[in-house]
């Protein structure tokens, strides 16, 4: 990804010589499982270490594979140049590229999922703050972009909190799914390596084996954690077209901070844009581009085929180091938007009442005029107020067949906003728990 939408702890993961040095710890902890077994001395597998504190030479590797034409051949060259060749010898005995290869990718992508969650965490907790700070802040609710009936901007809060805590849930099964590594030689079927060997360099590394590998961890697990990433930035989205429509000039119950000497337009100097989230909106469709070249990837030939390769070469940073972004700019977006609870009250009322609609009916149903007379009755004044900007409280005094049903104070009370509220606390108990 580029710089501008980069963190540089998520950057420094997918770095060439974070990679190598992956490849040094996988290649040092087999060494020493082999010279355990007594497959090759023991000098050996220490002799490797020697290279512990050594920085990989990124620019020599290339070199290398500029002539062997594969990177793995690239790095134990290299590897024997620091080493020494014949204390080196033994390296990578009886492993296959994938061996390394998979085992880092899923090192790096569970160290990914760390940073992911981390991110989580702060939003979600940013997320809640805001409903409990605005669990009573009305609000109109829409349907289809219409007034429908008040909800409370604490609710519209909590929502988002619950579905990114689903999304937490998620990646954390997403990590558990990838934490696997192979080190199974070709084809899989450790003919010239023990399986011992990949149950130590797993532990070491924090992985657990992968019950059966072929050449290659299989890709149903990729499929699924990008798929999960998938999702998150999707709630990412959801999120960010909520604060892009509350920002319309129409609408302004709410607007991303505008910081001081901050421009809007190059033309016009009035305009504060919503331009944090329209990023995000964008910025989730590169994640979400991921999701289906890694489907794709599940289907390979036989034991092993690398049509996989170069897809997870740009897909797995591009879309961990793009998430991690994303929820990184919308935790600030969180914590700092300005919420207006006036403009919410105005542009609830804007319709003179119209919201309480669903009340009338159901008080007209109960007092045992039928449904369908009683939705006919209150559409009819209700037009009234959509067409001629009438009040519609004042219009249902008015209709002499609604007050044959309702007297006045029974009409009067069905405007009472508070009973749209009553439940708030249950909710929040549900989302939040009992504290």
């Amino acid at each position: 990804m580029i710089p501008r939408y980069s963190r540089p702890e998520m950057v420094a993961l997918w770095e060439p010589a974070t990679k190598f040095r992956i490849w040094f710890e996988i290649e040092a902890h087999a060494c020493d499982a082999m010279a355990e077994l007594g497959v090759i001395p023991k000098a050996n597998a220490e002799a490797v270490w020697r290279a512990k504190d050594v920085e990989f030479d990124v620019a020599r590797i290339d070199e290398i594979e500029a002539v062997t034409k594969h990177d793995v051949i690239a790095f134990l060259t290299h590897l024997s140049e620091i080493v020494g060749a014949d204390e080196a010898r033994f390296v990578h005995q009886g492993m296959t590229s994938s061996d390394v290869l998979d085992t880092t990718f899923n090192i790096q992508l569970t160290r990914a999922a760390d940073i992911l969650l981390a991110d989580m965490d702060a939003l979600c907790a940013a997320l809640k703050t805001r409903a409990l700070e605005h669990k009573m802040t009305v609000r109109i609710g829409r349907s289809h972009g219409i007034h429908a009936e008040p909800v409370t901007m604490g609710l519209t809060f909590a929502r988002f909190y619950a579905e990114m805590d689903r999304g937490r849930a998620r990646l954390r099964a997403a990590r558990a799914e990838i934490a696997t590594g192979a080190i199974s030689g070709a084809v899989g079927t450790f003919a010239n390596i023990d399986p011992a060997v990949e149950a130590h360099v797993c532990e070491k590394l924090g992985l657990t084996p992968e019950p059966i590998s072929t050449q290659v961890i299989p890709r149903d697990r990729h499929a699924m954690f990008f798929a999960t990433l998938g999702v998150i930035a999707s709630s990412i989205e959801n999120i960010s077209i909520e604060i892009r429509h509350m920002q319309r000039t129409e609408v302004l119950e709410a607007e991303e901070f505008f910081s001081k000497g901050q421009k809007g337009s190059s033309a016009m100097p009035h305009k504060r844009n919503p331009v944090l989230t329209e990023n995000l909106t964008g910025l989730a469709r590169i994640v979400r581009m991921s999701v289906v070249p890694a489907l794709e990837n599940v289907a390979l030939w036989h034991e092993r085929d690398i049509s996989h390769s170069s897809v997870e070469r740009m897909i797995g940073p591009d879309a961990t180091i793009t998430l991690d972004f994303a929820l990184a700019r919308l935790t600030g977006v969180i914590e700092k938007l300005v919420i207006y609870p006036d403009t919410m009250l105005a542009n609830m009322n804007k319709f003179r009442g119209l919201v309480h609609s669903q009340r009338v009916l159901l008080a007209l149903t109960q007092a045992g005029v039928s449904r369908e007379d009683a939705y006919k009755l209150v559409q009819r004044n209700a037009m009234k107020v959509w067409e001629e900007g009438r009040d519609f409280r004042e219009e249902l005094l008015a209709d002499p067949e609604v007050t044959a049903a309702l007297s006045p104070a029974e009409i009067e009370e069905k405007f009472d906003i508070g009973y749209h509220t009553k439940h708030v606390d249950t909710i929040f108990r549900r989302v939040f728990g009992e504290a």
